[in-house]
């Protein structure tokens, strides 16, 4: 019989002792790191939860960092909108101001002043943060808005905006300075006329009253429009009154008042009635003619003047354009442009009636930017249209489908459908004969883009309207895609939660004020002139108006409104987060930390379990058989 050896190593106690100081390291290691393990199998059960709460943990981390940088290019572009609507109130003043005092240039201070406002604008809108352009929609590393200089003056091939507005001065002008009109006086008749049944320039005849005792006064009527007065022999008596009104190219009305007069001098705003004996109304007639004359052409060289400048800047700036036709009718109850001038001509194409040939048919539809019209014989609702409904009425619907902001018109045979956004007017019809009748050379109908040019040379003779955008400046070079502005730049804040904060500087509110500014600064006139004084006035109340806010336009404070919502949509996800970070940290802390009381008192008992080990050990390896036995 054999008697192994106590070996140690291999004993139960010393596997004990192993295990102690093993256990000892691993807490010495979480006392100094303040962690349970230093890999994940060593973190207990619980570690499935803390590694899906470090993941939600990276998110909101990530989120921040967007918050943070959207808030950065939200800021920014709100200072800029702020530094815009300052522009907007410093420039209404100065035009609103009754100062008129013009220096060598043929401009008044607060007309000095919008120049240098007009570059700062631009300035303001090439805003960037980082390389990003805040105003340029999706077209973020494109500056939005050309140079200035440029947008003014044009470059070497290409015009800039004064060019665009002196074209359309003398298109609105005419070589006679009376506004494209045209008088005369034929045996005692005197006759005003358009000088062109398709021209969008110049004066345009809407209405014409009278009180002249005796006088006949025919009109407005025909194609192109006219009128004519004829004192049928007879002297009209002191304070008879003839009265003119005329919508003018931005679309504002205007009207002359003429008042028969024996008093002498005659006074401003009259005319004479002949005193000689015997009495001659060809004389008045006359002296009605000369003022009628004197009154066109000071209207011609002052508002109209300002309207002009006005339109050119819609023509340069305004992505609105709109589509023209000469209709054709058949007609046998009056003379067909007086019907067509009131709308009464019905679309049916009926015989006997006042109409289109061909006409639209019950069960015809015409297609507006994707909207259906459809025709019925009677009892239209919603999107219908009778097939005797007038075509003012068509008009009507169409720009309730637009959404256009000038109403569409018509005049003197020709229809003119204005929009707000030329790229997208589409108007077609499967009667494509019935649409052609309404006037318009070809289908589907759409609008010339912008910028519109005077169309031919001499301007002053010009009767069209082309696209310039081949050989003039284009101000605005960021996105001009269809949709919001706002959505041209979304970011994640949240799981669930997106924001949009872009911006775009041909946005309507902005457009309209660096257009008006633009209008405002570039217009100059001859000082000392004789029509001078009453040009800056009539563009003066024409850009204090288009500064002030209209109820249903954009204002540049709206875009400050959707940031503000966007920021109030970071801030309170922010504030949920917060919480939910707190939530998940502890999550993760209780799986994964070591408490150090608890990690302490643990050492401690393994040190004193471990230093009772090693007595037992101690005194089990003095054991002999000797002192066994």
């Amino acid at each position: 019989m054999s008697i192994s050896s106590i070996n140690y190593s291999s004993s139960v106690l010393g596997s004990q002792i192993r295990n102690i100081n093993q256990q000892l390291t691993d807490l010495s290691t979480q006392l100094s790191t303040g962690k349970l393990s230093q890999n994940y199998s060593g973190m207990g059960t619980n570690e499935g939860f803390a590694i899906a709460s470090r993941a939600q943990l990276s998110n909101i981390a990530a989120y921040t960092d967007t918050i943070t940088n959207v808030n950065v290019n939200i800021n920014l572009a709100n200072t800029a909108l702020q530094s815009l609507t300052t522009i907007r109130t410093n420039t209404q003043t100065g035009s609103a101001s009754t100062a008129q005092d013009l220096n060598v240039n043929g401009q008044t201070v607060a007309q000095n002043t919008a120049a240098a406002q007009f570059g700062s604008m631009v300035g303001v809108l090439n805003t960037q943060s980082g390389n990003r352009y805040l105003f340029s929609g999706t077209a973020y590393s494109k500056q939005p808005v050309a140079n200035a200089g440029d947008i003014i003056n044009g470059t070497t091939t290409q015009a800039g905006f004064k060019t665009v507005m002196a074209e359309r001065q003398a298109a609105d002008l005419g070589a006679n300075g009376m506004g494209r009109l045209v008088q005369t006086q034929t045996a005692g008749v005197i006759k005003v006329a358009e000088d062109s049944p398709t021209s969008p320039f110049g004066l345009k005849i809407k209405s014409v009253s009278s009180t002249l005792t005796g006088a006949i006064v025919t009109g407005p009527s025909g194609s192109p429009v006219s009128f004519s007065v004829d004192l049928n022999g007879t002297n009209p008596s002191n304070g008879d009154k003839l009265s003119i009104q005329f919508t003018l190219p931005d679309g504002s009305t205007e009207q002359i008042d003429l008042t028969a007069s024996s008093a002498t001098p005659t006074p401003v705003g009259s005319f004479a009635i002949d005193a000689s004996v015997p009495v001659n109304p060809a004389n008045t007639a006359t002296n009605l003619n000369t003022a009628l004359n004197t009154a066109i052409k000071k209207l011609a060289n002052t508002s109209l003047v300002a309207a002009s400048a006005v339109t050119a800047g819609d023509n340069f700036f305004n992505t609105a354009s709109s589509a023209t036709g000469t209709t054709a009718v058949t007609n046998q109850l009056a003379p067909p442009a007086s019907n067509i001038a009131t709308g009464a001509t019905a679309l049916s194409g009926a015989s006997g009636s006042d109409s289109i040939t061909p006409g639209f048919s019950a069960g015809d539809t015409i297609t507006v930017n994707g909207t259906t019209l459809t025709f019925v014989n009677s009892g239209a609702t919603g999107n219908q249209l009778n097939v005797t409904d007038s075509i003012q009425t068509l008009m009507s619907k169409i720009d309730q489908i637009t959404g256009t902001s000038k109403p569409s018109t018509i005049h003197g045979g020709v229809i003119t459908i204005n929009t707000d956004d030329a790229a997208a007017l589409n108007i077609s019809s499967p009667n494509g004969a019935a649409l052609t009748s309404l006037g318009f050379p070809s289908s589907p109908i759409t609008a010339t883009q912008p910028p519109l040019r005077v169309g031919s040379s001499p301007a002053s003779s010009a009767t069209t309207l082309v696209n310039g955008s081949a050989n003039t400046v284009k101000w605005y070079q960021g996105n001009d895609g269809p949709g919001s502005p706002r959505s041209t730049a979304v970011a994640r804040v949240d799981d669930s939660i997106t924001v949009q904060y872009g911006a775009q500087a041909n946005e309507d509110a902005i457009r309209r004020q660096l257009q008006a500014v633009a209008v405002f600064g570039t217009f100059s006139t001859t000082p000392g002139g004789q029509y001078s004084g009453g040009q800056v006035s009539a563009l003066s109340l024409r850009v204090t108006q288009a500064l002030t806010q209209q109820p249903g336009q954009q204002r540049i404070e709206d875009i400050q409104t959707d940031l503000a919502m966007a920021q109030n949509t970071m801030k309170d996800a922010t504030t949920r987060q917060t919480q939910a970070k707190a939530q998940l940290q502890g999550i993760v802390d209780q799986a994964e930390s070591a408490s150090p009381d608890q990690v302490a008192s643990e050492i401690l008992a393994l040190q004193n379990a471990l230093q009772a080990s090693y007595q037992v050990t101690s005194k089990l390896a003095q054991l002999s058989l000797v002192k066994f036995l």
